[in-house]
């Protein structure tokens, strides 16, 4: 059976939840394999609205395992705060459809104090994040002084575990000014939550290549998009992770062998929440306009989005890096009534084009966009579920950005709703 990875092609925000909802209804496990509870999904079914940051959007879904594999970084405390939050909504919520992988590394309280003590340090610019503490606790697990899941399970080895941590982190408080972790009040912190966790904990590697030698679809989902990816990504305002496809089979624990479908979302313009460089932003009526229209501010952290043209140049370089299949193309409708439409399809840098964005953070600042112009449409798409429901106008525009980032649309999405969805390729198929 097809295994479907789910990416974000832009700077995330792109629908995404929608999307992994939508498909999850034919996946039998939903995976998450990176980021933490900085990622931002907002469901909506029927007349409910659930908002996830943490939990796979699978678990909406009655029965379905959810996962949450090793290239999470895990806030106990959040994990437990939300699960309560969907419990509340009528969400079932048990360690038979929830499994976190046992060696996810934890974002503890002084990791978020670490953020945001640097992101306020007034000498130094701003990276935007979300404060969280998911930047250090990345830091932490490749400096071999994370404190695991699995940790939990054993008071001698907790122990050890925060020692070794506190050795780096006391160190650096003082350096930035503030008191030293409160050792006894951390360890019982930990001790607490631990009861919460650890009947969730799992092999997750052998449980999801259990699934897939039965037979069962694995749906991948990933957070934030690929231009925040520590490598790939517009560095150094990006995420502490690698964002692109290839993580969902390190972050899980089974093969890239087992992946058969890259779903690269894409917004039908360009968004972006925090700092760093953005050719195709637009500061005039035109970006206030898919801001509004958009309803553009950040599930996790409320931050208003900032708004620009389709930047297909982006978009092709999103998709090679994570070898895309097809994409799924959504909020379309924003773009109704616009007279005029423009695609980026290059840059100027000093005097010559390019067909990418260089990687130097000092040539992306000064890269400008090159625009075509298209003819916009009056007619609404809003909750089109065929071809034959758009205007020529936006099949025209569609068609124009796949031949742009040398990639088909397999899925349209026309508004928040599950299946206003316009299926053209079957990510799931054999």
């Amino acid at each position: 059976m097809a295994n479907v990875v789910v990416v974000g092609a832009q700077w995330g925000d792109e629908g995404k939840g929608k999307i992994v909802d939508w498909l999850s209804e034919r996946a039998d496990v939903i995976a998450r394999c990176q980021g933490g509870h900085n990622a931002g999904h907002t469901l909506v079914i029927g007349e409910k609205a659930f908002k996830l940051s943490l939990l796979p959007a699978g678990i909406v879904r009655g029965g379905k395992i959810s996962v949450i594999g090793n290239g999470v970084v895990l806030d106990p405390w959040h994990l437990v705060s939300e699960i309560e939050k969907l419990r509340g909504q009528g969400v079932e919520i048990t360690p038979e459809n929830l499994l976190i992988a046992e060696n996810a590394p934890l974002i503890l309280p002084l990791h978020g104090e670490l953020d945001r003590a640097r992101e306020s340090q007034a000498s130094v610019a701003k990276i935007g994040t979300t404060g969280r503490g998911i930047g250090p606790a990345y830091e932490d697990k490749v400096g071999r002084r994370a404190i695991r899941v699995a940790d939990l399970a054993d008071d001698a080895t907790l122990e050890l575990r925060v020692d070794r941590a506190l050795v780096h982190h006391d160190a650096l408080r003082r350096g930035l000014g503030m008191e030293p972790v409160d050792r006894d009040a951390l360890l019982a912190a930990l001790r607490e939550i631990a009861v919460q966790v650890l009947p969730y904990a799992a092999p997750v590697w052998k449980v999801l290549n259990e699934s897939r030698r039965a037979g069962k679809r694995i749906l991948f989902e990933g957070a934030q998009g690929a231009l925040l990816d520590i490598d790939f990504g517009t560095y150094p305002y990006v995420t502490s992770s690698n964002v692109i496809a290839g993580q969902a089979a390190t972050g899980t624990g089974l093969g890239p062998n087992s992946i058969d479908f890259v779903l690269g979302i894409v917004k039908a313009y360009t968004t972006r929440v925090g700092e760093g460089p953005f050719p195709a932003e637009l500061n005039d009526d035109d970006g206030q306009r898919l801001g509004e229209r958009g309803h553009e501010f950040g599930t996790v952290t409320g931050r208003k989005r900032r708004c620009g043209w389709f930047d297909a140049v982006l978009v092709r370089q999103t998709c090679a890096t994570s070898g895309v299949s097809g994409i799924a193309l959504t909020k379309l409708d924003v773009l109704d009534g616009f007279k005029t439409l423009k695609i980026c399809t290059g840059y100027e840098l000093d005097g010559q084009k390019l067909d990418y964005l260089p990687i130097a953070a000092d040539q992306q600042a000064r890269c400008t966009p090159v625009y075509e112009e298209m003819d916009g449409w009056s007619e609404s798409t809003a909750g089109a579920r065929s071809w034959n429901d758009l205007p020529a106008a936006a099949i025209k525009y569609v068609r124009r950005i796949e031949e742009l980032i040398q990639c088909p649309v397999a899925l349209l999405s026309t508004s928040p709703e599950r299946d206003d969805t316009i299926l053209v390729t079957d990510p799931f198929a054999d």
